[in-house]
């Protein structure tokens, strides 16, 4: 899991393949999670909240808050 600063640091293309990354993650643990082979199920709510993070900094890049 990231840092939010380390996450800021990337430019939006890197943040939007981050995202995207960590859908295919996220749609992968849930697969696992029905099929009985999950291991660690903590880490489906923190994909969640690290594309959440990504989200948000996405945004505020777009509307010029952060530059970077």
């Amino acid at each position: 899991m990231r840092k939010i600063s380390e996450l800021r640091a990337l430019t939006q293309d890197e943040l939007v393949q981050e995202e995207k990354s960590l859908r295919k993650e996220l749609f992968n643990l849930r697969f696992q999670r029905t099929t009985g082979e999950l291991e660690n199920p903590m880490r489906i709510r923190q994909a969640r909240k690290e594309i959440a993070k990504i989200l948000t900094i996405i945004t505020e890049k777009q509307k010029g808050k952060i530059t970077a």
